[in-house]
């Protein structure tokens, strides 16, 4: 049976990073805003003890610091695992959106160049068409979901330079 650390522990400089990374993601889903988040990265990295650093997530609720470098720093809850690379889209979903814009630009300049007539643009239409056919608005909501990500992890990455700056 394990014991239960005392408060009075000393911290180490990854249970800071994990009590910055916790604060961050409180942050970034509206629990505190920046000038809250300035004053408690400050405290993060005056805290010296467990406890010190406890009484500052007290009136947060999780995710919180990870002591002693155990698994993670933040639980996630489902919906905001890190999406799989490529927004969860197949490989086939991934060449078409590559190709189809291209399709496009080539038939325009076929159509500008030679005798060929408009109706020609009805072939990238028809593909746009056919792999929305095929894969929904599931293709849409991945890249949603991609962008929602990035938007996160940029913002993120800002107020940790910001903390590192201001601190």
């Amino acid at each position: 049976m394990s014991e239960i650390p005392s408060p009075q522990l000393r911290i180490s400089d990854q249970d800071r990073e994990s009590a910055l990374t916790a604060l961050g993601e409180h942050m970034s889903v509206g629990r505190i805003d920046i000038d809250e988040y300035g004053e408690r990265s400050a405290r993060v990295t005056a805290a010296k003890t467990r406890g010190e650093l406890s009484e500052i997530f007290l009136d947060l609720p999780g995710p919180h610091p990870a002591f002693d470098g155990l698994k993670a720093a933040v639980a996630k809850t489902e919906d905001e695992q890190t999406p799989p690379p490529w927004g969860g889209l197949s490989p086939a979903q991934r060449i078409l959106g590559a190709l189809l814009p291209l399709l496009f630009i080539a038939t325009i300049a076929l159509i500008v160049t030679t005798d060929v007539t408009w109706w020609f643009l009805l072939v990238p239409i028809g593909i746009s068409v056919v792999g929305e056919g095929i894969w929904g608005k599931g293709w849409e909501n991945a890249h949603q979901k991609l962008a929602k990500q990035r938007r996160r992890e940029m913002r993120r990455r800002y107020e940790d330079r910001r903390g590192e700056l201001d601190g």
